[in-house]
């Protein structure tokens, strides 16, 4: 019955699984068939809009060639070339007349050719469009790429002229979409004429352009067709062109490659029913053997309680061997069961201890603790220490014995530690006076352990910490100091963990009555057997008063500190805040300017105000510079490099600047690198503020001259030398700090004068400096300096 049960299973599972798989079979050719039809319908709506738009396009040309006069036909050739240029799908477009010369065109070397339309397509009626088979060369019009032609008649004109637009479609412009849409392998699709004729087709599609493809008649709109061909099965679709019955679109999928999802299923399927198949031979196996097995197992337990028997026998004999007392008690806690131990522990024989209370043995001090361990409540294991004879001290250990979820008893065993706590009396005494040493020593002491926590501490340190000893016990510094204090001490305790030795060091350390203490920190590891420190020992002494005079400096060097970095969080701060509205300001002008072009007066008061914008705007940019270049937060980012192409660099960008101001730069740089360790944009940013400002101050004509070369200092020195009003001698200093101008180029020429103070501040983070002179014969100088460091230089 089991085996024919199992062929059943095995029968059924095949029978499922094949329907199954003739199912998906079917579904998958209806899901290939409409995918056909669909990209039909994708690649129609595609074709149809971009036809369309052509011919709105020639329709348009159409009709001003309808109305215009014979002998300012050729005056059309202008607007063909705009419309090439504007539609993407004509490669030309012609005017031809009934002798098919060529009367205007957008290319103008075709003028007066002739051009055989009969060739193109037939000669449709006034106002008619046709679409002709397609071209593989059309030189006539300067075209030699492949072209689909389409004409359009134009319309009845009053001199009785038959004038033709001819226009040339770029046929790979019409196939790019069916290229995109048509991805999946297997699938082809073409544009086609009602003939057959092959407009454009995918790159892979047989026949290709130019060839006939054979199409069923259409009895509507959208048709299907499934056949087989040389290749194998393919499912066929097709779709006219809306206005355009004369053209369709005919899509094919290859159901050999359409259908490999549904093979790889059936993979799938015929593998999951040869695993199904093999687990139900495998189960019928199983039971046929289980079914025989039975009487050998009854047979094998039989044998296993014997055995269980002997393993009893002998586990009495070891626990009667044992040196501990090991013993049994009812649910009353009366002794049911003791081993040999026990005689020598009580002097009592095993006869005269069963059926006595554990209580009754002990000491009378360990009666509580005796009865305490029997009584009834968790199921968990007790433990106690009781005395026996008045000098023997055991530790008791018993777990609750349950059958059926009734306590049935008790389950115990007792060690002799009677060494043990007299050794441990022994080494509390010896703490005890090590306490006392350690309370009487005035400097404040600690120890601790391997995980840095606090194992004693004497009085002296309880007093410095304000806390009681108990709360000091098991923490880390971490615990009660706060992490500023703690890193330094954990920082010395992990070093003297991990290699040992003594370690001295200063610390600040807040007392009890809250005043601020400074401390001289003295640290040893304590060795271990294994080798290693098992903890630390620590001393503190107050050395405050050594280290008064040196603090009060350093306090009145930190609030000078705190004092610029707050100046320069205030810049920073300004200058966010208002760059937000000055940003709406700006661009509200800007759209006013817009939008008040045809009012003068309205577009000059918009005109005014962005102006004012921009160089509000200009400002906070400076004071945000100043701020990040004075915070103490690093942004520079120095890296070795050339100098001499960011100087041409920021030369090319104020190139306009100079033009309009007919300015001439004389640039003239070492042969050599200018190699410097710099920020490349700082750097570029100190030129380029140096040379504006060159630009800003010279004349109208005049020349900028700029250098760059090596001194005998080994410095990198970058000269920016004007002819403008130069700069009063007392001020060649003051003009480099924030919000000085020299006097003599405040003259409405803008400026909020901060450049200056921003490239001072950049070069002195670089190591450099800049200073500025006057010039012989009228004009300034600037000096950039900076230490030159070549490509092989080691960094320090």
């Amino acid at each position: 019955m089991v085996i024919a049960g199992g062929a059943a299973l095995i029968g059924l599972l095949f029978a499922v699984v094949g329907a199954s798989a003739l199912y998906e079979y079917k579904e998958a050719r209806e899901v290939q068939q409409e995918r056909a039809a669909l990209l039909a319908r994708l690649l129609e709506e595609h074709a149809t809009a971009s036809l369309d738009s052509a011919s709105a396009a020639l329709a348009t040309i159409a009709e001003r060639a309808e109305r215009m006069p014979a002998d300012q036909l050729d005056e059309l050739a202008p607007a063909l070339a705009r419309l090439v240029g504007a539609q993407p799908l004509f490669a030309a477009v012609a005017l031809v007349d009934e002798r098919d010369t060529v009367v205007a065109a957008s290319t103008p070397q075709a003028r007066g050719r002739r051009l055989d339309s009969t060739r193109l397509a037939a000669r449709p009626g006034p106002g008619a469009e046709t679409i002709g088979a397609p071209l593989t060369d059309a030189t006539a019009l300067g075209v030699r790429a492949r072209t689909i032609p389409m004409l359009h008649a134009v319309g009845t004109r009053a001199d009785g002229r038959r004038l033709l637009l001819v226009a040339l479609l770029d046929e790979h412009l019409l196939a790019r979409h069916q290229r995109h849409a048509v991805g999946d392998p297997g699938t082809s699709a073409w544009l086609v004429l009602r003939d057959g004729q092959v407009l454009n087709a995918t790159p892979d599609a047989q026949p290709g352009v130019g060839q006939r493809l054979e199409v069923p008649a259409p009895a509507g709109p959208l048709q299907q067709h499934e056949g087989s061909s040389a290749s194998g099965g393919h499912v066929l679709a097709w779709h006219e062109l809306g206005q355009r019955p004369a053209l369709l679109v005919v899509v094919a999928r290859d159901l050999e490659v359409a259908l490999s999802g549904w093979r790889a299923l059936l993979r799938w399927l015929v593998a999951a029913v040869a695993a199904a198949a093999a687990v139900i031979v495998a189960m019928t196996i199983v039971a046929e053997r289980s079914v025989r097995a039975r009487e050998t197992a009854r047979r094998q337990r039989d044998a296993a309680q014997q055995a269980v028997a002997q393993r009893e026998r002998e586990l009495s004999v070891i626990v009667k061997s044992v040196q501990e007392l090991i013993f049994r008690t009812d649910a009353q806690g009366r002794l049911t069961f003791v081993n040999a131990r026990w005689h020598a522990a009580t002097g009592l024989a095993a006869a005269g201890l069963l059926g006595r209370t554990l209580a009754s043995l002990v000491d009378e001090a360990s009666r509580p603790a005796a009865t305490a361990l029997l009584a009834p409540g968790d199921g968990g294991t007790r433990a106690a220490q009781l005395m026996f004879g008045g000098t023997r001290s055991f530790d008791v250990a018993v777990s609750p014995l349950q059958e059926g979820g009734q306590l049935v008893g008790y389950a115990g065993s007792a060690v002799d530690v009677t060494a043990r706590c007299a050794a441990e009396r022994e080494l509390q005494n010896q703490l005890a006076l090590s306490a006392l040493m350690l309370d009487t020593i005035p400097l404040p002491v600690a120890l601790m352990d391997r995980e840095a926590r606090y194992v004693a501490v004497n009085r002296a340190w309880e007093q410095l910490a304000g806390a009681e000893r108990q709360a000091l016990i098991g923490k880390q510094v971490r615990d009660y100091l706060v992490p500023a204090e703690a890193e330094q001490h954990e920082r010395h305790n992990r070093e003297l963990l991990a290699r040992g030795g003594v370690v001295r060091y200063e610390a600040e350390a807040t007392t009890a009555d809250g005043s601020r203490r400074t401390m001289a920190v003295t640290k040893a590891a304590v060795p271990g057997d294994d080798g290693r420190p098992r903890g630390l020992l620590a001393t503190l002494d107050d050395i405050t008063e050594f280290r008064e005079a040196d603090r009060t400096m350093r306090e009145a060097r930190d609030m000078a500190e705190e004092a610029s970095r707050a100046k320069s969080e205030f810049i920073a701060n300004i200058s966010h805040e208002l760059r937000t509205p000055l940003q709406a300001i700006i661009g509200f002008s800007e759209l006013g300017m817009v939008r008040g072009r045809a009012q003068e007066r309205l577009a000059s008061m918009f005109g005014d105000i962005h102006a004012a914008g921009q160089r509000m705007l200009a400002l906070v940019n400076d004071l945000l510079d100043v701020s990040k270049i004075e915070s103490t937060v690093g942004t520079f980012h120095l890296e070795r490099t050339d100098l001499r192409p960011l100087i041409r660099e920021v030369v090319r960008e104020i190139d306009p600047l100079l033009a309009r101001r007919r300015l001439h730069l004389d640039l003239t740089l070492s042969d050599g690198p200018l190699v410097a360790k710099v920020d490349p944009l700082r750097f570029q940013q100190v030129v380029r503020n140096v040379l504006a400002n060159a630009v800003r101050f010279s004349p109208d004509g005049a020349v900028i001259t700029v250098g760059g070369d090596i001194d005998e200092r080994h410095e990198i020195v970058v000269t920016v030398r004007d002819h403008g009003p130069g700069i009063p001698p007392a001020e060649l200093e003051q003009i480099f700090e924030a919000f000085v101008q020299s006097s003599k180029t405040k003259d409405g020429s803008g400026g909020t004068g901060l450049g200056l103070a921003i490239c001072r501040k950049i070069l002195e983070a670089h190591g450099g400096r800049i200073q500025a002179e006057n010039v012989a014969g009228g004009g300034s100088r600037f000096v950039i300096a900076l230490p030159a460091r070549g490509f092989a230089d080691t960094l320090v």
